[in-house]
């Protein structure tokens, strides 16, 4: 994003995590993530070697609730309730403005080269703000997905033949993916006979939104209030 490049944030690797790449950063503490495709647990003790370094699991919390164990690690607890405050409003705001899709809806990252998605679950940042502005959850498929990334608590991975029967939303919010990415899903053979995808509710929502933070969710708020005017 646009403040991200104004302050100077970069991409320290591609792929695999690199404790050299780390340590040339000269880092004062060093977060890892707990899961996910970003982990980078594995390189714990050489990260410990360079700086204090913090677990962090974030796959079970609202990005509010990251926000406010980030701040108080780092002694800026008022600067993120602050910021959460401002955001809060938003989101009231945007709530009154919107008129919400058919529901229950499913909210997925689409992997068309794969033909696989992630299921966004309630426990997700994501779940959790639409739950926030109204939005309801269709029931996860009875099968638990695929586990390639390890027990996850925000998402359930979809593939072959589970991908059709965990996209059971009447509506479909596409994260990390734009109007492409969703041309594509309604061009996916066997997503055909989804009642989504006939009636051409598939809505992308930015490619910003695989993770959320206060820039991230304040852009999905703006698309998700364009999208469901009321």
């Amino acid at each position: 994003g646009e403040v991200a490049k104004a302050r100077h944030v970069g991409r320290l690797y591609i792929g695999e995590p690199n404790a050299e790449a780390v340590a040339a950063q000269m880092p004062d503490l060093i977060l890892v993530s707990a899961t996910g495709g970003d982990s980078a647990l594995a390189l714990y003790e050489q990260f410990s070697a360079i700086a204090p370094t913090l677990v962090i699991n974030y796959d079970d919390k609202s990005w509010q609730q990251l926000l406010t164990q980030l701040g108080e690690i780092t002694g800026h607890e008022k600067q993120a309730a602050a910021r959460i405050a401002q955001f809060d409003k938003q989101l009231a705001q945007a709530k009154t403005h919107m008129a919400l899709p058919p529901q229950p809806v499913s909210a997925l990252v689409y992997n068309p080269a794969a033909h696989g998605a992630n299921l966004w679950t309630a426990d997700s940042a994501q779940g959790k703000l639409l739950g926030q502005l109204g939005f309801t959850l269709a029931p996860p498929p009875a099968t638990h997905g695929l586990t390639s990334m390890g027990k996850r608590h925000d998402i359930i991975q979809l593939g072959g033949e589970t991908l059709a029967g965990g996209l059971n939303g009447e509506t479909l919010l596409l994260f990390a993916g734009d109007e492409k990415d969703a041309a594509a899903l309604m061009r996916d053979p066997l997503l055909a006979h989804l009642p989504a995808v006939q009636h051409k509710r598939v809505y992308a929502l930015g490619t910003e939104t695989f993770r959320l933070d206060y820039y991230s969710a304040s852009l999905l708020l703006k698309r998700l209030e364009m999208l469901f005017k009321a």
